[in-house]
């Protein structure tokens, strides 16, 4: 039984993208990426894990976040978000996981704080977009359940996050129109996926960092 309440699961297994080296260690006003984002949850769950692609890419990671950050490899070639969030959710320990990206530097605490607020019982609790699209990578999740969820959507096929949502029941969505009071900006969602991303970012930074 889990001997915790809240969790977070840093995914960073597709850590190159559309830049010639890791995302994690880019500098984003001298700290790198994944250090932001981990540094976002802190004070939020009890327990921080980062889904690396490789063991020798969690070992390279464990030198530059604090000590108490755990690891959980994805071994071989990388496959998917799916994939890799059922290596958290069987790492967690936390009644309830937040999974999130590792280049999302301007996570909202009081928008997580939200979400695992509203995921007593439930087996999820997605932001929702009015156009009905979700951000399930932004999401909290009651980790037993999710495993169970992921573990059937792999078996089928599935790749995409959102599967698990269609293996659930319960699941709580939260209207955008709701997190915008806490994140007018939408910030929370914002992602470094290309180098014009991270100069975006450096800017947007400046002030909130």
């Amino acid at each position: 039984m889990p001997t915790l309440n809240r969790s977070a699961i840093i995914i960073a297994v597709d850590s190159q993208g559309k830049f010639s080296v890791d995302k994690a260690f880019l500098k984003l006003n001298d700290k790198p990426l994944l250090c932001h984002v981990v540094s976002r949850v802190k004070g939020v769950v009890d327990e921080v894990i980062v889904v690396a692609a490789s063991k020798e890419q969690a070992y390279a990671y464990s030198k530059i976040v604090s000590s108490n950050v755990q690891f959980s490899a994805e071994m071989g070639p990388f496959q998917s978000y799916l994939a890799a969030a059922l290596k958290g959710f069987e790492a967690s320990e936390g009644e309830y996981s937040l999974v999130l990206p590792f280049d999302s530097p301007f996570i909202s605490k009081d928008v997580v704080s939200l979400l695992f607020e509203l995921s007593a019982g439930k087996s999820a609790v997605v932001p929702r977009w009015p156009g009905l699209e979700c951000e399930p990578l932004h999401a909290v999740y009651n980790t037993g359940l999710a495993t169970e969820a992921t573990r059937k959507a792999l078996s089928v096929g599935e790749v995409d996050l959102a599967a698990i949502l269609s293996c659930m029941r319960g699941v709580r969505y939260v209207s955008t129109l709701v997190i915008e009071q806490l994140d007018p900006d939408f910030r929370t969602f914002f992602r470094v996926k290309t180098p014009l991303d991270l100069k975006k970012a450096a800017f947007m930074g400046q002030k909130h960092l």
